[in-house]
């Protein structure tokens, strides 16, 4: 670092802006383009237009909403989509307040990725308005090899149907799945 200092201290750039220094210590760029003049330099300057700049900073500071397009997905490790489509069941209570919803997948790809990139972490349906998750992930086993995956997910509230609906409706458009009552 002391390099450089001597070096820049010896420049005729610096004896010039050292001669005329702004009281505050701070120098514009207009000032060291008029203060490069004293150097050894002898191209054109260049000046930028203000009214331009202030414009820019003006209107980046105005807030505006952001909206992010996120295809739906479902995944079992956070960052790894689940290719499987699931069949979904879903239960509601009388008096529409809670439900639950069932999703069973058959040879999901998570068991072909699990090993490369660790364990099953949870069971997580992700769009555009975030993160939907449960726990409640359970694995069935055939001949000691894993075949299904079914995974629970209650819904305590009409607020939280309502948002799960929302991320099942999308999911159905993005994968092709109807909705079937019995």
């Amino acid at each position: 670092m002391a390099t450089l200092q001597s070096l820049a201290l010896s420049s005729p750039v610096s004896h010039c802006s050292q001669q005329r220094c702004a009281p505050s210590g701070l120098i514009s760029l207009l000032s060291v383009v008029r203060r490069s003049a004293c150097s050894s330099f002898n191209g054109k300057s260049l000046q930028l237009s203000r009214p331009r700049w202030e414009s820019l900073r003006v209107n980046s500071q105005i807030p505006r909403p952001i909206t992010m397009m996120v295809k739906p997905t479902i995944q079992f490790i956070q960052g790894t989509d689940e290719q499987t489509i699931p069949d979904v069941r879903l239960t509601k209570s009388r008096d529409g307040t809670n439900g639950m919803a069932i999703f069973s997948f058959e040879q999901p790809s998570v068991f072909d990725a699990s090993g490369e990139l660790g364990d099953i972490t949870g069971f997580y349906m992700i769009d555009e308005e975030g993160v939907i998750q449960s726990v409640d992930v359970s694995a069935k086993f055939v001949n000691g090899k894993p075949a299904r995956i079914e995974a629970k997910y209650v819904m305590r509230n009409p607020r939280e149907w309502d948002r799960f609906m929302r991320f099942m409706e999308r999911y159905s458009n993005e994968n092709g799945l109807q909705f079937i009552k019995k």
